[in-house]
């Protein structure tokens, strides 16, 4: 399954999940720095969708905040 993602690092918000019209909006406390944001987005995500983190992948925008991310096993 491909979800699109708004991620919103080092947000006080989070950790959080929100379902918005187009995807999902996650707030992360982690910061956009050596790819920290990014692995709080994969732990995050795992746990959201009850899946382990290594089903979790992130296929397009690794490095900005909008990312499409493929779920496996769901």
């Amino acid at each position: 399954m491909l979800v699109q993602v708004t991620v919103k690092p080092g947000s006080r918000k989070g950790p959080l999940v929100e379902v918005a019209p187009d995807g999902l909006v996650v707030y992360l406390h982690e910061k956009a720095h050596d790819g920290e944001a990014n692995d709080g987005l994969v732990k995050l995500l795992a746990e959201y969708y009850d899946v382990a983190k290594s089903c979790v992948l992130i296929k397009t925008g690794a490095k900005s905040r909008k990312k499409v991310v493929e779920i496996i096993g769901m």
